[in-house]
């Protein structure tokens, strides 16, 4: 009998972890690699948050706190959904959590029993699947294709429903994508979803105020009110606050589900970080107007990437609405081979070859669950992306 866990054996460590340890461990060898995996903005952390933070240790705030978080960020997380997104939620319905996976973890933990189906759309972020089977639940992965964006349409949602589903797992703007569900668009699924009242939503927001070109986010209890007492409206400050390492995320929905994800968390990790939860308190309330200016720089850089990429022959980039990915497809590149030798049988085959070959980590499209594309996080500089970008151009010219 094997010592580990049953449940363990059935996922599988993060992909994009794996990327970035990858072109670290060739970084530190000697290697001029480029690191495009890593789903983490370039951007320090604003002033007035680190600022924040060192005040807390001053004042010594630094001891345990209330499980899911200090009744001051709560109630500034809760006047951030009236503010952002015209929602109304008590800080009994808020909490404060690890970072944002933590968030996800908690609620599938804390809902899922054995065979309760999850509806994840395809491209999705690598963990939500894992989540799911570490939870005990079956994930049930719909493929959006490039045809429509990589979004989901109303007609799929339907047909994916069924008596065993429990959650539908919603993100926009998405990772890996970087495409944004249009208000219109998620009225279409709204519609869908009240015509089954035992399916629950929980929205994965992290990119929210990363969205550009005039896209208007939304999120689906805004959309639709009737849907609120079923959903988990989740988000955090790791993205668009450039707190990636802080490790704060939250998220408000009903009563019951949030005592239910407090019980999971006060028997894991307890509460977030102490400094952490009075950083985040800053970034919710204090000074907000570094989010345009760090918006402008990554509508430059996704244009440079997008413009770069498409005068590859053989390659699609779409231009994503928001977040800081483009995902490529490679599908009039698939059977050539690479001057290594090695034959580009898919799109794994073709971020390794990439590595090997050119010096540049790029996450494979199998890991999102569509393929054949890959993840370019644009989260870097311009002169990196450059160089990156260059690099690709010259390796897919080069292939026969």
């Amino acid at each position: 009998m094997s010592f580990l866990s049953a449940t363990l054996s059935r996922v599988k460590p993060s992909p994009t972890i794996a990327v970035t340890n990858k072109a670290r461990e060739l970084k530190a060898a000697g290697r001029d690699v480029i690191g495009l995996g890593a789903g983490e903005p370039d951007f320090d952390t604003p002033q007035s948050i680190k600022d924040a933070a060192v005040r807390a240790i001053a004042e010594g705030k630094t001891k345990y706190t209330a499980v899911d978080g200090i009744p001051e960020l709560k109630q500034a997380i809760c006047e951030k959904f009236k503010r952002d997104n015209d929602l109304d939620y008590t800080p009994a319905q808020v909490t404060v959590n690890s970072g944002g996976k933590q968030t996800l973890y908690n609620a599938l933990t804390a809902t899922l029993n054995p065979g309760d189906e999850v509806i994840i759309p395809a491209p999705y972020w690598v963990s939500y699947p894992d989540m799911v089977l570490l939870a005990g639940g079956t994930p049930v992965a719909v493929e959006a294709s490039l045809e429509t964006n990589f979004k989901l349409t109303p007609e799929q949602l339907e047909a994916a429903i069924t008596d065993k589903t429990k959650w539908f797992i919603f993100n926009s703007p998405s990772n890996p994508t970087g495409a944004g569900y249009s208000r219109s668009e998620l009225k279409a699924l709204t519609d869908v979803l009240l015509r089954h009242p035992h399916v629950w939503v929980m929205t994965d927001d992290m990119y929210e105020h990363l969205a550009y070109d005039g896209f208007e986010f939304a999120t689906p209890a805004q959309v639709e009110p009737a849907l609120y007492d079923r959903t988990l409206t989740c988000n955090g400050v790791s993205k668009a606050y450039a707190m990636t390492g802080w490790r704060i995320g939250y998220a408000a929905g009903p009563e019951p589900l949030i005592a239910a994800m407090r019980k999971v968390q006060s028997q894991s990790t307890s509460n977030p970080c102490s400094v952490s939860q009075y950083a985040a308190l800053e970034a919710l309330t204090g000074p907000q107007d570094f989010l345009s200016a760090n918006n402008e720089i990554f509508v430059r850089r996704r244009n440079l990437v997008v413009s770069m990429l498409s005068e590859i022959d053989g390659l699609t980039c779409p231009v994503p609405e928001g977040a800081f990915y483009v995902y490529p497809s490679i599908d009039g590149l698939i059977g050539k081979t690479t001057p290594a030798g090695t034959k580009i049988v898919d799109d794994e085959s073709f971020a390794t070859a990439l590595l090997e070959e050119a010096d540049v980590a790029v996450v494979f499209g199998a890991a999102f669950g569509l393929s054949p594309n890959f993840r370019v996080s644009y989260a870097t500089s311009d002169e990196a992306l450059k160089e990156a970008c260059t690099r690709i151009q010259r390796f897919c010219a080069s292939l026969r």
